[in-house]
């Protein structure tokens, strides 16, 4: 099996201070590749995530998904190349919007950026949360990798 090559980008300066370690990123960005690779296959192991800002975000989410507001987190794979090539795509988070939401449910920023990226990083392999079994399958992965991380069920006060 490859090795993940996973590139923390970081293009908002305030991720710097924000608490959040890029080394966690990579490490929860790992686990996802780990816990969901069955969805994928192959060896495509490496991504990018983008440390941006709510604007960059809202500008990302109108340019894709004709949405002009900001999101918290917004996956993009990569087309299928024939050569087999291991490029799964980019993940980009919003340091504001991260920031409110994780605010809103008390929550630590940190613990809510790397459930964002588990989240983006589930997304690339192909698994989405649109019909409720779809949604169970996502969560559930989600569930063990933060577990593994040592963060609580985000989902546990929804239950």
């Amino acid at each position: 099996m490859m090795r993940a090559a996973i590139i923390v980008r970081v293009e908002e300066p305030k991720w710097r201070n924000c608490g959040v370690e890029s080394g966690r990123i990579r490490a929860a960005a790992c686990l996802a590749l780990m816990r969901g690779h069955g969805r994928n296959g192959g060896d495509k192991r490496s991504l990018t995530i983008l440390l941006a800002s709510d604007e960059r975000l809202r500008e990302l989410n109108m340019r894709f998904r004709g949405k002009d507001l900001p999101t918290n987190v917004l996956s993009f794979a990569a087309p299928a190349p024939a050569d087999g090539d291991s490029y799964l795509g980019d993940v980009a988070l919003a340091l504001g919007v991260a920031s409110r939401e994780a605010g809103a449910a008390g929550k630590r920023l940190s613990d809510h950026v790397l459930h964002l990226t588990v989240h983006g990083v589930l997304h690339l392999l192909g698994y989405d949360h649109d019909k409720a079994r779809e949604a169970r399958t996502m969560e559930r992965l989600e569930i063990a990798v933060l577990h593994q991380l040592g963060i609580a069920n985000p989902y546990a006060a929804h239950a």
